[in-house]
């Protein structure tokens, strides 16, 4: 890789990507319109020669296809992620993740560029029936728009990988945790318990059980996929770790973490909300095949996460913004 182009490079995943491939020497071009993304993120990043910033929105065809020039790999990470309102906004998870992958897909033919690695998740599985879920279960029902717009993301690299020779790449990502991270219960409940000491509320109850991964494990995991060929090919590789971590279990470290002792109130049923799937666990024999082991415990990548929500304690003001 000498040249790579990111989408949704000024995220939690994104940047740490790029701060890795730069450091490579990967001459790394950042496309984000901070929707999402932040700016801090990118501010060492920016100061090396091989790193440069295009802003703006991957719906726009010709500034992807500016963005792309030159480059031998785009890493689509950019999305609507938030599979929680996700009924709320229906067109969101279309527009964002179907219709922005096409756009990817077409500036990245124009610019001739002939590799992608995309950030799908092990939502797709639905509520499987065995566990372990490796990546060719039957897949049942799907229960989120968030999923199902992944999964037709998928669909459409896996046709251009046969129709115009693009070697595609999709990883299945589990929840990521670590440096960053501004997404998920970890920042909620942090969040939640820095502003009331005193009481919690969870959604669901409790028992949801799923696997998380450590965010540089989860960079190692897509180096390690995207080196794996060098033929034109569409592959799949689920990332995970062998372990999980169920939400009682989450709650009672964080609180460990603030040293508080709230009143629990457990809300709802088996799942959180609609579309969340109340357990994940992947199969990851396919990319540990390549030599690929993650090596940071769910438990410690949580603690990892606290430590560094205590010393950006501005990234809890921006969330809560």
């Amino acid at each position: 890789m000498h040249r790579a182009a990111i989408t949704g490079g000024a995220g939690f995943i994104g940047s740490t990507l790029a701060d890795r491939l730069t450091r490579d020497g990967v001459e790394v071009v950042v496309v984000d319109d901070f929707s999402t993304g932040r700016r801090a993120f990118l501010e060492e990043l920016l100061q090396r020669p091989n790193a440069s910033l295009v802003e703006g929105n991957v719906l726009d065809a010709d500034l992807l296809a500016h963005a792309f020039e030159g480059c031998d790999t785009v890493v689509h990470l950019a999305a609507n992620a938030d599979v929680r309102h996700g009924l709320e906004h229906p067109e969101l998870d279309l527009e964002q993740n179907v219709l922005a992958t096409s756009r990817v897909l077409e500036a990245m033919r124009t610019a001739k560029v002939k590799r992608i690695a995309f950030s799908s998740t092990g939502s797709v599985y639905g509520e499987p029936s065995v566990f372990p879920t490796p990546e060719d279960c039957p897949f049942p029902s799907q229960t989120s728009l968030y999923a199902t717009s992944k999964l037709a993301a998928e669909g459409l690299i896996s046709s251009y990988c046969h129709a115009f020779g693009v070697d595609g790449v999709v990883f299945r990502f589990v929840s990521v945790l670590g440096e960053r991270y501004t997404h998920g219960h970890v920042i909620d409940f942090y969040r939640a318990l820095k502003a009331d000491p005193t009481r919690l509320e969870i959604l669901g109850d409790g028992r949801q059980e799923k696997s998380y991964l450590y965010v540089q494990d989860c960079i190692d995991g897509i180096l390690t996929g995207l080196s794996a060929h060098a033929n034109p090919d569409f592959r799949i590789y689920n990332l995970g770790t062998d372990e999980t971590l169920v939400v009682d279990d989450s709650v009672e470290l964080i609180c460990g973490h603030l040293g508080v002792d709230p009143q629990i109130e457990r809300t709802g049923g088996a799942r959180g909300w609609p579309g969340d799937s109340p357990r994940i666990l992947l199969d990851c024999a396919r990319i540990r095949s390549l030599g690929w082991r993650p090596r940071v415990p769910i438990r410690e990548a949580v603690l990892r996460t606290l430590a560094w929500f205590d010393d950006n304690p501005g990234v809890i003001e921006s969330v809560e913004r």
